[in-house]
């Protein structure tokens, strides 16, 4: 064999070692790594994306957007019912349905309610009663059709004067007699019949007023430190009206006389998610009919409370016209807002009490 042969083959020799070597070197560094990796899994073991000592966040929901109060809601205009509420009356109707209710003093120590209405429907209202001049001012400052069986004489003239948009049992046919049939307390009426004389007598039925009162965007404490669990309201030897709070749904239920106030047909006890309750200096009015009738002085401002979620605040209220709405603040002058949900506002006389927690406020 030629030398130059011989080179080629060592060549060739060399070649094929050189390459072999190179794939061996890189098979083995691969080697070193793996063996690294599970040497360090073994040791620290596998890295956990959730360790045991940081648990998850959970999601927080998010909050619905504010969209304004339920209870007070759409372009249906307000409708006021005069409740009678003597001592003679047990129970009433469609209450719970109602977004704001007053409670106000009337002759011989007893007690009327004018119940506002919105959007609602209810099936029986009542037993509906006769108005006083003072209660037009309430209609008027909601933009409500006021709805009565009768009138005092001051307020017959008032309504005439103020071209107040009313229903009149005494002229319209919009109720009917539940037992006992002798009786003047068992006027009864339904928002369907209301709405139908509405139309006849081609009153207004849409408003775009706004509440009188203004709302939370959520349920909201009013973290004052003042306990309000039980509130009695004393507005005369005849007539007292108590609150019971209840923690699991937030509201107030009501007593009237110290016996649960419910509803005549359903048995669904009253309750109020807030209650306003402020001092209103009243007398006697000059009468001609020597009938005990009483003067509110409810122009003006005074003293009260706010009583929510199982607290209150004291407050103040202000009223410069009989139109105008009634202006409720802190005693900071800050413009009170309301939980969502059914307001009862308590009209006190001066001579008259409010006690919350078994202590006189």
């Amino acid at each position: 064999m030629e030398k130059r042969d011989v080179a080629i083959i060592v060549s060739v020799f060399v070649i094929i070692a050189v390459i072999c070597s190179s794939i061996a070197l890189i098979f083995w560094h691969k080697n070193i790594d793996n063996n690294t990796d599970d040497t360090e899994e073994d040791v620290l073991g596998a890295v956990d994306p959730n360790p045991s000592d940081e648990e998850p966040k959970e999601e927080e929901p998010e909050e619905e957007p504010y969209t304004g109060p339920k209870i007070f809601t759409g372009d249906s205009r307000p409708i006021a019912v005069m409740i009678d509420n003597e001592t003679a009356v047990k129970s009433h109707a469609g209450l719970n349905q109602a977004y704001m209710l007053y409670e106000f003093i009337i002759e011989g120590g007893e007690s009327r309610i004018m119940a506002f209405f919105k959007g609602t429907m209810p099936e029986k209202i009542g037993p509906v009663r006769s108005t006083r001049h003072y209660f037009i001012d309430y209609a008027m400052e909601h933009d409500a059709i006021l709805v009565h069986f009768g009138w005092s004489p001051k307020a017959q003239s008032d309504i005439k004067s103020l071209s107040i948009n009313n229903i009149n049992g005494i002229y319209d046919d919009f109720y009917w007699r539940e037992a006992p049939k002798n009786s003047y307390h068992n006027a009864f009426t339904s928002m369907e019949n209301i709405l139908k004389y509405a139309n006849y007598k081609k009153y207004r039925t849409t408003s775009d007023a706004e509440c009188i009162v203004k709302y939370n965007e959520k349920d909201t404490d009013l973290a004052s430190g003042n306990v309000a669990t039980n509130v009695k309201i004393k507005y005369s030897n005849l007539q007292s009206t108590t609150y019971e709070y209840d923690e699991e749904s937030k509201t107030y239920l009501r007593s009237k006389r110290d016996y649960e106030h419910v509803d005549r047909f359903t048995g669904e006890r009253f309750y109020a998610k807030n209650i306003i309750a402020i001092y209103v200096r009243d007398e006697l009015l000059n009468d001609p009919e020597d009938k005990g009738r009483r003067e509110l002085y409810n122009i003006g401002s005074g003293n009260g409370y706010y009583i929510t979620n199982g607290e209150y605040i004291e407050i103040k209220w202000t009223k410069t016209t009989r139109g105008s709405r009634t202006v409720y603040t802190d005693l900071d002058g800050n413009e009170i807002k309301l939980n969502d949900g059914i307001t009862w506002v308590q009209v006190v006389p001066i001579t008259g009490s409010i006690t919350i927690n078994s202590e006189g406020v």
